[in-house]
């Protein structure tokens, strides 16, 4: 790392203070964990998640599953974007002092003004109020990043901490041009503007890699999949009870339900079982990493959605297909274990049948879509199954049987 640290910084922060100088944390940095500031800011990113999900059920419930899916995208990508360029910032840069945090305060209340926007910029493809809650967090977040560059000595780091502002600064001006674009543009010209925003991380890191930490990187990550794994298992609970109304309809939710749990429960555990800060040594492997989560968060929540989709088609409220309300489960199951398996599950398998337990387990999961009323239930199976096998045959490497008993934890 060629940027100046103080001595504090190398420490760790230790203690609040009003005022710090922004020097770059270290990568080797002990203990380092995420803050209560983070987690906070992370609670605040479920209203707008929950906001993306609640507008893909109202859409596949009403058999509107192209648009649906394709609106989702769009607006789940403006609120993964916007959580990943704070938190790769805070990874190098957190100094917790006043100004920090009125700056991260700022950011929330953009992310609050964005998920007033959502069902605006879904239904009605009017990107106003999500453009203004981007505008309102870009502000926050290119202040911190100038502040960086000041703190910085002259060298490859400050150039660095300059090209995140600017870039920030255009692809924002690209977002506030949009909103004057025919609406017929909006969409394509969207998919311009994302490409931009992905370059900018490329560009400013390609001569000097910001001090992020793999620990804290891999943490934070964790922390918003089981965040976002959370507000679907609320989703899921929420639509059950709200079906509740008549006894007789028990034995139609039933299923659903324990399939749902043991889905999200699989879910959690399958990405937890290997130490994903292992593979973070570089930018050549973070940034598809990082990039890569926006499937995984993606799909996590969609299976919120799907399942509250599945619950309304059981009691007659959504007219759709069977097939349709299963699909809206079983594909994004199947897209989550096939991302987290290539983003990181792939690099920690030793023999060829570890390796294969989740490429299998997809089709798996895609064929209980045929199952009827019972497809949620037998796709919960499945993804139990799966975790079952990657257990039992993690136990049997030579690695487990030397272990001091600690049980391995699989998939």
């Amino acid at each position: 790392m060629t940027s100046s640290t103080s001595p504090s910084a190398s420490r760790g922060h230790v203690g609040f203070r009003a005022l710090r100088h922004m020097h770059a944390r270290r990568r080797d940095e002990a203990h380092r964990t995420a803050t209560p500031l983070e987690l906070f800011f992370d609670l605040c990113f479920v209203v707008a998640v929950g906001q993306a999900g609640l507008q893909l059920v109202h859409a596949v419930a009403e058999n509107h599953v192209a648009d649906g899916v394709v609106g989702y995208l769009y607006v789940f990508f403006g609120v993964w974007w916007a959580w990943m360029n704070f938190t790769w910032f805070a990874s190098a840069y957190d100094c917790d002092d006043v100004p920090y945090r009125i700056a991260t305060l700022l950011a929330i209340c953009g992310v609050l003004i964005y998920a007033a926007g959502v069902p605006r910029a879904f239904n009605d493809n009017n990107w106003t109020i999500t453009v203004i809650g981007y505008v309102v967090m870009r502000i926050a977040l290119t202040a911190q990043w100038l502040r960086a560059a000041a703190s910085e000595e002259r060298g490859p780091a400050r150039r660095t901490a300059l090209i995140y502002a600017c870039g920030l600064a255009l692809c924002q001006l690209g977002w506030i041009a949009l909103l004057f674009a025919p609406a017929d543009w909006r969409r394509w010209l969207f998919l311009i503007l994302v490409a931009a925003e992905l370059l900018v991380p490329v560009v400013a890191e390609s001569r000097h890699q910001t001090p992020w930490h793999p620990h804290h990187i891999a943490e934070r990550y964790g922390l918003f999949t089981i965040i976002v794994l959370g507000e679907t298992m609320f989703a899921t609970t929420v639509a059950v009870q709200s079906a509740l109304g008549d006894v007789k309809e028990f034995s139609e939710l039933a299923p659903i339900a324990g399939g749902g749990i043991l889905i999200i429960f699989s879910a959690w555990w399958i990405y937890f079982a290997v130490p994903a800060h292992e593979r973070l040594k570089s930018n050549r492997e973070s940034i598809p990493w990082g990039y890569g989560h926006f499937l995984i968060f993606a799909s996590a929540a969609a299976i919120g959605a799907g399942l509250e989709v599945a619950v309304e088609q059981s009691v007659g409220k959504a007219h759709i297909p069977t097939p349709t309300a299963s699909a809206a489960v079983t594909v994004p199951t199947a897209i989550y274990l096939l991302t987290v398996w290539f983003l990181h599950a792939r690099h920690f398998k030793e023999t060829l049948a570890q390796q294969l337990v989740l490429p299998v387990a997809v089709p798996a999961v895609l064929l209980c879509t045929l199952a009827g009323h019972w497809a949620v239930l037998a796709a919960g199976l499945v993804a139990a199954a799966t975790v079952a096998t990657g257990v039992a045959l993690a136990s049997r490497t030579p690695e487990a049987k030397g272990a001091s008993g600690t049980p391995p934890s699989g998939v």
